[in-house]
């Protein structure tokens, strides 16, 4: 019987915890970057986005967070809907800005909209 690398037991716990319960909780999740890391982000913005693309079923919203529209970001935001936090910290651990060592700190807040049925085009 072969071992399972981390990663794959990583995708695993993420396969099992996405069909748990209903998507009904949402979360905010607030990363603020390592300074000077600009080189590094653009090696792996490519992958970041596509990784979001991946996971655009559990993201309502994503984004880089910045001082000015010119700044290099320091951070980003993103707004989902999974089952538990637990969901969350699992797939924070397979964005290409966190395994690449990219995150500094992460926050994951409970957020609940205010105007439910308002549906903004962003």
């Amino acid at each position: 019987m072969r071992r399972r690398d981390a990663r794959e037991v990583g995708y695993f716990r993420l396969a099992l915890l996405l069909h748990l319960g209903d998507r009904s909780v949402r979360f905010a999740v607030v990363f603020t970057e390592k300074p000077g890391q600009g080189v590094l982000r653009v090696e792996h913005l490519a992958a970041h986005i596509a990784w979001l693309d991946a996971h655009k079923e559990q993201g309502l919203v994503a984004g880089s967070l910045r001082e000015t529209p010119a700044d290099v970001p320091q951070g980003g935001l993103w707004v989902v809907q999974v089952p538990c936090k637990a969901v969350v910290h699992a797939l924070m651990q397979t964005d290409p800005f966190y395994t690449y060592g990219l995150c500094q700190s992460v926050d994951v807040l409970h957020w609940s909209k205010v105007l439910e049925n308002h549906q903004a085009l962003i």
